[in-house]
């Protein structure tokens, strides 16, 4: 089995099943690697391509990859993943039993669950970090900009009271008012969505040397438009309501 990588980059016509291939470095040293005679001059058909998997770090692309049965090689550290459907630690004296029925000079050692393992590297602890300060800025970010829309919302609300309370005593609904006031809003946040998307795009390479994934991906764009929108919405919804009840005689009396 090959990963997808490897595929890509030395089958790129798609036809790498049913190929052959040698590995030269199988057998290693003969004192830390078990395998079979001579199986690095043997040919080794392909049968299968699966995904890629971080095999060099965290923070590494993947690298060209072959799975072979373990009866190929077996290195000196041989690691098993045991799925299990209670808690991986309860389940460890049985696997342990199971491998001294096996054999029983066989020894275990670093028995851990698959997420303290993961959790424990260095890399993942660095870009949880990473993460946890990028979320904490940005939920800062979306809080100063809500309240600062709602203070501008509010004041300019407060500005245009007279003109309210002319339009209320010359028929306007409170739907009309309430459409005015959003619509305003509306404006600004359209060209604050456009302009922050069009940073993203062009702050992309930038932004994918401290995080992973794709910072052009149109879901998170979108998701994030939408929350923008949605907080926004709810920052202009407590002037505009304030608008939508002016009284008209005392409206016509401010300044």
């Amino acid at each position: 089995m090959i990963n997808r990588t490897l595929a890509q980059r030395y089958f790129p016509n798609g036809d790498a099943i049913g190929h052959s291939l040698k590995l030269p470095g199988i057998e290693g040293n003969p004192a830390t690697i078990l395998s079979p005679p001579n199986i690095a001059a043997t040919w080794l058909q392909i049968v299968g391509i699966v995904g890629d998997a971080r095999n060099d770090g965290l923070r590494s692309a993947a690298r060209p990859t072959v799975y072979v049965p373990y009866t190929f090689s077996v290195g000196e550290a041989t690691e098993i993943l045991v799925r299990s459907e209670t808690s991986p630690m309860v389940s460890l004296h049985g696997v342990r039993e199971q491998l001294k029925a096996i054999n029983p000079d066989q020894q275990t050692s670093y028995s851990v669950d698959l997420e303290t393992r993961l959790t424990s590297e260095p890399e993942w602890q660095q870009e949880h970090l990473a993460a946890w300060i990028f979320g904490i800025f940005a939920w800062l970010a979306l809080a100063l900009g809500a309240v600062g829309l709602h203070s501008v919302v509010s004041y300019t609300v407060a500005q245009r009271t007279n003109e309210f309370g002319i339009r209320t005593a010359l028929g306007a609904q409170r739907g009309d008012l309430l459409r005015m006031v959003f619509k305003s809003a509306l404006e600004s946040l359209g060209a604050g969505i456009l302009a922050g998307v069009i940073l993203s795009l062009a702050l992309s390479q930038i932004v994918a040397k401290w995080a992973q994934g794709n910072p052009r991906d149109p879901v998170i764009l979108l998701a994030g438009a939408i929350l923008l929108s949605f907080v926004s919405g709810l920052a202009c919804a407590i002037p505009a309501r304030r608008a939508s009840k002016v009284d008209p005689m005392i409206a016509l009396r401010s300044e």
